[in-house]
């Protein structure tokens, strides 16, 4: 077992930043890439970044790339994610999860069945 807790959230207005947090515990051996995702109220969950926890290569999708930026520190077995730029649409929970596997492609690591731990979850909401 993987235990995920995100940290970080709250709100901000449009153009602010915020960074979040995911500690991992556990049985952190076994994971080899670390997500986040994003889920609004009436809508799909959304992949936001992605990082391996050995190489630290990186995964963003064309909506955040540019303003978002993980990075992972390997001690303290804690993720970020650093947003600027925030907008209104950004609102939502943010998730962070955790993968076993290495397959090493972004349309793997960009869908939400390939990761098996998740966190519960931290709000952010930007104000227009």
């Amino acid at each position: 077992q993987v235990q995920l807790v995100e940290s970080g959230g709250g709100l901000v207005q449009a153009g602010g930043s915020l960074r979040l947090s995911c500690a991992a515990s556990g049985r952190t051996f076994s994971s080899y890439v670390m997500g986040w995702f994003r889920q609004a109220p009436g809508k799909e969950r959304e992949f936001v970044a992605a990082i391996s926890w050995t190489a630290g290569t990186t995964y963003y999708p064309d909506s955040v790339k540019g303003r978002f930026t993980i990075s992972r520190d390997n001690v303290a077995k804690t993720v970020y994610v650093q947003m600027n730029s925030l907008k209104p649409e950004d609102t939502a929970v943010y998730y962070c999860a955790s993968s076993q596997w290495s397959s090493g492609s972004f349309s793997y690591y960009s869908r939400s069945p390939s990761y098996n731990y998740w966190g519960q979850g931290t709000q952010v909401t930007v104000s227009s």
